[in-house]
């Protein structure tokens, strides 16, 4: 089956951002406008993959905002909200209703008092079929997220099976492994990395994951700047295939990346002769 699937690349949308990371309390009686401004930007690009043909598309980490993890203020604590029933997955449900789409929409969850770098998995009936967490944070970010826990969720869907690593864990080989012996297909990365190192490592880590594990990877990249932070989000969005490649990118347009997916190739034995799970013993 081949699967074709889209990843955004983008970054904030909401144009009234001030020019200074002191001057960031002008936002608070503005977090709604900014949500639903980013919503509504990142849902019409999923609108616009759809007609690239796309059955599976994956949103930015933490999409309905900037990345304002980079820069830590109790300001956005007041932008979490309930992953389930919050306006901003009621959004993405009639989106992916709308167009006929499974979305993967990473967001800032609200739950009992503890907040999560999250993401939900809608299918294209829209609705929830469930939810993950980044389990990994950051010391400089624990002021805004709980750690979830590590568990290998994996989404049974009409476009095949799919998991999804956030952020900061895609560092961790054991996250990855987890979810692909749990029987995904492809792994959505959404992250939002910036700087020299993440850039050298950024598709030789996804590429060699892939090839490792036989999975598709797709690695959503944040792409641009988001005033008043410092980082620069670099993009190169792309999919990574069980042979250690990385896929064509169908789409012309510069915010999103489409690409098709031989699911099939999974099922039939790796051609290099690979078989690391099988041959696999433990290290004592």
């Amino acid at each position: 089956m081949m699967l074709r699937c889209a990843l955004i690349q983008t970054a904030n949308a909401y144009p009234a951002m001030p020019a200074r990371l002191e001057d960031l309390a002008q936002l608070k009686p503005k977090l709604e406008e900014l949500r639903r401004c980013n919503a509504a930007h990142n849902l019409g690009l999923a609108a616009e993959a759809k007609g690239m043909g796309a059955r599976v598309v994956c949103l930015g980490q933490l999409f309905a905002a900037p990345y304002f993890a980079s820069s830590p203020d109790p300001l956005w604590l007041a932008l979490a909200e309930d992953a389930l029933k919050g306006p901003t997955v009621k959004e993405v449900c009639r989106a992916a209703y709308e167009n006929a789409l499974i979305v993967v929409a990473p967001l800032y969850e609200l739950d009992a008092g503890s907040r999560y770098d999250a993401a939900v998995v809608v299918d294209e009936r829209g609705v929830v079929l469930g939810r993950v967490r980044r389990a990994r944070v950051r010391a400089e970010e624990k002021t805004l997220f709980s750690s979830g826990a590590p568990e290998p969720r994996v989404f049974e869907t009409s476009a095949g099976r799919i998991g999804v690593v956030l952020g900061y864990d895609r560092h961790y080989d054991a996250a990855t492994r987890a979810l692909a012996r749990a029987g995904a297909d492809v792994i959505f990365a959404p992250a939002a990395e910036s700087g020299g190192k993440a850039r050298r490592l950024w598709e030789p880590e996804s590429l060699a994951d892939a090839a490792r594990h036989r999975v598709f990877i797709g690695a959503a990249n944040r792409r641009g700047a988001e005033k008043p932070f410092a980082a620069e989000y670099f993009g190169l969005s792309h999919f990574a295939g069980p042979d250690g490649l990385k896929l064509a990118n169908l789409s012309q347009h510069p915010e999103l990346v489409v690409s098709d997916l031989d699911v099939e190739a999974l099922r039939r034995p790796d051609p290099s002769g690979w078989d690391l799970r099988r041959d696999d013993v433990p290290y004592v």
